[in-house]
């Protein structure tokens, strides 16, 4: 049993889309893309530094334009018949158009929306992300807690990510949890996933009613609690909340391996959510799209595993 994932924000490195432009028809696909959202894609994902698109306004739609590019060289759903789809954070609009929950202006358009809102919203007040590297769950929780902190990413495989204002990780850094190896400041512009988002809840939730969703192609499991969701609709309104509500990527991985999961492909730029599974879903064979040159790879993995 395959799973197909997407990453999220921070996945980006600077001209990381370039080699996926040279193939057949790329780079028109991405000049769609840009002219629908208005935002140049192909620049940002070939030429901008890591300063530009770091910007969540740029970062977001880049990272789903990414991993429908690098998924759709491998064909339609049908071709890479995964058994589940998920992805994290700004990755679950990626994954609702694997699953055909929205297609793809629908989806890039959302996350374009997505994307300026919460930057805004975090323009409110300087905020950020630390990743916790080891450590007890329970113990690591309770510290962020009394800090004032938020575990925004409970991921699974020994890592949290805590999300605040900026003296809060300050307060952290000086004094990290028992047990925790590393702090390691993210680059990311804001507290993502924590009540400092709230104003683009309102902003997303206009945004959602303008589209209509259709019900998963396949099971589709959910950053809020791990659990398969049935309908479009539902699917849609998680995507809005879940801008300020914490990612359970250790729940997905909990549900991956309810399922029967053998296999799991991250889609480009993949490597971060690879990493977790070899930690956290031993026996399960992962490949990372990083580059055209993984299609091979990805294709061998497909005809082995895939339903």
């Amino acid at each position: 049993m395959l799973v197909l994932v997407a990453p999220g924000q921070g996945a980006q490195t600077p001209g990381f889309l370039t080699e996926w432009l040279d193939l057949p028809g790329a780079a028109d696909r991405v000049a769609g893309w840009s002219d629908a959202i208005g935002l140049d894609l192909a620049h940002y994902g070939t030429k901008a530094d890591a300063d530009a698109i770091r910007d969540t306004a740029v970062a977001q739609p880049l990272l789903v334009a990414a991993g429908l590019l690098s998924a759709s060289a491998l064909g339609g759903l049908s071709d890479v018949r995964p058994g589940a789809v998920a992805g994290h954070s700004v990755g679950e609009i990626t994954a609702a158009a694997f699953a055909g929950v929205l297609d793809d202006t629908a989806a890039l358009s959302l996350v374009r929306k997505r994307g300026l809102a919460m930057a805004d919203a975090a323009a409110i007040t300087e905020t950020g992300m630390a990743a916790l590297l080891g450590g007890d769950p329970d113990t690591t929780v309770a510290h962020l807690e009394k800090l004032g902190l938020t575990p925004a990413n409970i991921n699974g495989a020994g890592q949290i990510v805590a999300a605040g204002t900026k003296e809060q990780l300050a307060a952290l850094e000086a004094d990290k949890p028992e047990g925790v190896r590393r702090v390691v400041m993210l680059q990311v512009a804001g507290a993502f996933h924590t009540h400092h988002m709230g104003p683009a809840v309102d902003t997303l939730a206009k945004a959602a009613e303008a589209l209509t969703p259709g019900d998963p192609q396949v099971t589709y499991v959910s950053n809020k609690d791990g659990r398969a969701v049935a309908t479009g609709a539902e699917v849609l309104q998680r995507l809005v909340g879940q801008v300020a509500n914490p990612v359970r990527w250790d729940l997905c991985m909990e549900t991956f391996k309810e399922l029967g999961v053998t296999a799991l492909l991250e889609v480009c730029p993949g490597g971060t959510l690879t990493g977790l599974a070899k930690r956290a879903l031993p026996g399960v064979k992962t490949l990372a799209l990083k580059t055209p040159a993984d299609l091979d790879a990805a294709r061998e993995l497909i005809a082995e595993h895939a339903a």
